[in-house]
């Protein structure tokens, strides 16, 4: 026996606004990532309201009541990102893909030191560097500096840590730009 999907009806303002709540609810959002979720449904359901449906002034109205908040968002992800152990190039793509605002991302952008600890968080996890086994040789040292520099990371961070020579100088150096932020 097979089921068949019954078409959802087109939207309305109401729907539409029920649609939106729905998912600020569920998500923290952007309001970019909204407007995109709603013109995603509106392209799939249709339209039946009297008027051409207004999703950015949707948008800035739940921007305004407090529902979606770039600004927090901007922080979440940032911090989330950077314990993860990636740099401010991946942190910086990855808000601008979420649609928050260069001005934004640029308060949000990591300093000094909270990109070394981010590059000793990955090292870590990912056992790069001093936190491996084995020394390295020269082939294997360039696939964990490529592998740094794909989280994010700069080349003088990257190659700061896979060539640190225990875990101590690794820790030392991300410590040492605690004053510089």
């Amino acid at each position: 026996m097979s089921r068949t999907r019954r078409k959802s009806p087109p939207l309305d303002e109401k729907r539409l606004e029920d649609l939106a709540l729905a998912y600020a609810a569920r998500f923290a959002t952007t309001r970019a990532r909204l407007e995109s979720y709603l013109r995603r449904k509106l392209r799939e359901r249709g339209w039946d309201g009297a008027r051409e449906p207004d999703v950015a002034a949707l948008g800035a109205r739940f921007g305004a009541a407090g529902y979606i908040d770039d600004a927090a968002y901007a922080r979440m992800k940032a911090d989330s990102l950077l314990r993860r152990g990636y740099g401010r190039r991946r942190v910086g793509e990855a808000l601008q893909a979420a649609g928050i605002a260069g001005d934004l991302r640029a308060q949000v952008n990591p300093g000094a030191a909270a990109e070394r600890q981010a590059a000793l968080a990955l090292a870590r996890r990912r056992r790069l560097g001093p936190f491996g086994a084995a020394p390295l040789d020269r082939p294997a040292r360039d696939r964990q500096v490529a592998a740094m520099l794909r989280a994010g990371h700069s080349l003088d961070n990257a190659r700061q840590i896979v060539d640190a020579p225990d875990a101590d100088a690794a820790l030392a150096w991300a410590e040492s730009a605690e004053g510089e932020d």
